[in-house]
């Protein structure tokens, strides 16, 4: 169950860069689901840990925030639906949900340059339009559509990570930008339905990160949306460079 009265958040992608910021900057601030592939982020675990060398029997206060760590290609069948369960039976709810998993293949030289962008529409949009979809509808039917009162109390919430792409053009991403566009009216119907059950819905929306904005604040921006109270929003992070 959760740790004390700390909010539960469930991230995927939590071993790519921003999860992995995510992770090390809350763990000790949430009980994290860290949903990931192949690499795990670089905090204590069940399924790693630290270790004082001097003293590996003595304990290590950084261990006792360990985050839940679940491997899952969440593009195949009945992916999301295992890690929505197993993070339910582990914790017991969950407050913020953190759509972060992205799939992203350039076309620098556009969409009819052969048949590439044509073999890549089904993975951008399986993954950065409808797994954030299928675990917010799984997380609401499981867990959030009859707990009204306790949503709102809990001021429970999604934040889909966007990107500047959703809303301009840049050469080669014709794919990663539509799916990204998708994503923010998604966020945006979300918001107006899960209202209903008093549980919000933003997108953030950064600009290259780390080398135009840097990963901390993208992060920052998660969970200030998980502090607020706005709904609907797709907020940008970072500045268009000159």
């Amino acid at each position: 169950m959760s740790t004390g009265e700390r909010r539960v958040c469930l991230i995927t992608g939590a071993g790519g860069t921003l999860g992995n910021v995510f992770c090390r900057s809350y763990y000790t601030d949430y009980d994290i689901v860290a949903v990931c592939r192949t690499r795990t982020p670089a905090v204590p675990s069940q399924l790693e840990w630290f270790v004082d060398p001097l003293e590996p029997e003595k304990a290590v206060p950084e261990n006792d925030s360990s985050v839940y760590v679940i491997r899952a290609d969440l593009t195949a069948p009945g992916e999301v639906e295992r890690v929505v369960d197993l993070a339910l039976a582990r914790f017991g709810k969950v407050d913020l949900l953190v759509n972060n998993a992205a799939h992203v293949q350039l076309q620098p030289r556009g969409i009819v340059d052969g048949d590439a962008a044509l073999e890549q529409f089904d993975p951008h949009f399986t993954l950065n339009v409808s797994v954030p979809l299928r675990f917010s509808a799984r997380l609401a039917q499981r867990c959030w559509l009859h707990a009204g009162a306790q949503n709102r109390a809990a001021n429970r919430n999604i934040v889909n990570v966007s990107s500047i792409s959703g809303s301009e053009v840049y050469q080669g991403q014709t794919l990663y930008s539509a799916s990204k566009a998708a994503l923010n009216q998604l966020t945006r119907n979300i918001a107006e339905e899960f209202g209903e059950f008093g549980v919000r819905a933003n997108a953030i929306a950064p600009n290259s990160f780390p080398a135009v904005v840097p990963t901390e604040q993208v992060a920052q921006a998660i969970v200030e949306l998980d502090a607020g109270s706005f709904t609907g929003g797709v907020f940008g992070v970072g500045e268009e460079p000159a």
